[in-house]
């Protein structure tokens, strides 16, 4: 019954008839938000669907733990792709990173 609000699709999971992904719900519920607070990130969401979300996510935690894992890892190597063929635009990019985050006089 709880599967019926997950859906999985492009090779993710997503919560049903939305583009909202269980990836998103996920780390807002591990960052320590409530589900009303997570509600309020997704209002296209009803409060049921969050709840249902952490429970499919709690029902599954060692598969979805091993796909965020995994779509972590994939981000990272894409990351280290972009940054060894275009190295100058990583530079430039460090460049006004460490610009932007230096107080100002």
């Amino acid at each position: 019954m709880i599967e019926n609000y997950i859906e999985q699709r492009d090779g993710g999971y997503w919560i049903t008839g939305t583009r909202v992904s269980l990836d998103s719900l996920v780390y807002r519920w591990r960052e320590g938000l409530s589900p009303e607070t997570i509600r309020e990130c997704f209002p296209v969401l009803s409060l049921k669907q969050v709840y249902a979300a952490i429970f499919f996510y709690l029902d599954q935690q060692p598969t979805i733990d091993e796909y965020l894992k995994q779509a972590e890892r994939s981000e990272t190597e894409m990351a280290d792709q972009l940054r060894n063929q275009y190295p100058a635009i990583h530079k430039r990019t460090d460049e006004i990173m460490q610009a932007v985050s230096t107080p100002q006089p």
